[in-house]
């Protein structure tokens, strides 16, 4: 079965060549390389990875997703995260694509807080023109700003980011019911990341599998995701990387075509079209 982790950070271990911001989040352990990431996914079976900017630690430098996509197009698609108050950001985006192979971007609120905002839409429209997915990373306090956002682009494929952080608790019904209502957005994807960064437990998370189907099933398996949060140790202390795979190959009781699809084929099909399935 082809597995595809669509949710990984790297952070280099060179930061003289990649400085970090001040007071950056760090891997407990120190492995959050390239490296490190490249044997935890050779253990598990892994094929391909979304390597996504790790903004707590480089912010819009962007430098060290760039140059790692570009050394490793055969199993890294990278997604950078550029700043949509600079009007710069459309025209770099583009060039990313072209240099770097870049095949995706972060997209977050301007300053103001707004996601339907100028700069983000300039960064949507140019995503869209150049054959990019965006990955948007909000909570549900913008919920009708997503709506708005994907209605404006139909036709740009777009990723929910930890489905708006679905969390065991009080909060976990209204956010599961705003994300089953951007469902109807066909050009929406959700990313399943939410299962060990939301629960309360340990593996095998079974606080939030309930919340998970339900995603599933709004979205169809052929829209979802699964991703690792890699560096575990520090995103997802309590799950490691086999533990957060083995919930989607065995715990959540996923049938065999939906299985295949959460954990490879919808991610093939949105960043890695040219990798045998």
């Amino acid at each position: 079965m082809l597995i595809i982790d669509t949710h990984a950070h790297i952070y280099a271990k060179d930061e003289k060549k990649y400085p970090p911001v001040a007071k950056p989040l760090r891997p407990p352990a120190g492995k959050g390389a390239v490296e490190d990431l490249q044997a935890a996914v050779k253990a598990n079976g892994v094929r391909a990875v979304c390597a996504i900017q790790t903004t707590t630690f480089y912010r819009f430098d962007n430098r060290y997703i760039c140059d790692s996509a570009a050394a490793h197009p055969d199993w890294i698609a990278g997604v950078c995260t550029l700043d949509p108050d600079d009007p710069a950001s459309p025209g770099t985006l583009a060039d990313f694509g072209k240099r770097y192979g870049i095949r995706g971007m972060r997209s977050i609120p301007a300053k103001d807080g707004r996601l339907d905002h100028p700069g983000v839409r300039a960064l949507w429209k140019t995503a869209l023109d150049n054959g990019l997915v965006i990955n948007v990373l909000v909570g549900r306090e913008k919920t009708a700003e997503v709506d708005r956002m994907l209605a404006a682009f139909p036709k740009l494929r777009v990723v929910l980011d930890h489905c708006m952080n679905v969390k065991a608790g009080p909060d976990m019904a209204a956010i599961l019911a705003d994300v089953l209502r951007l469902s109807r957005r066909p050009n929406l994807h959700a990313k399943l990341t939410f299962v060990p960064t939301g629960s309360m437990t340990g593996y095998p998370c079974a606080d939030l599998h309930g919340a998970c189907l339900k995603v599933i099933d709004a979205f169809g398996a052929d829209r979802c995701v699964w991703g690792s949060d890699f560096p575990n140790d520090l995103w997802t202390p309590k799950v490691g990387y086999a533990e957060h795979l083995r919930i989607f190959v065995k715990d959540l009781g996923l049938k065999d075509g939906a299985r295949a699809a959460i954990l490879g084929g919808t991610a093939r099909r949105l960043w890695f079209p040219r990798l045998a399935a």
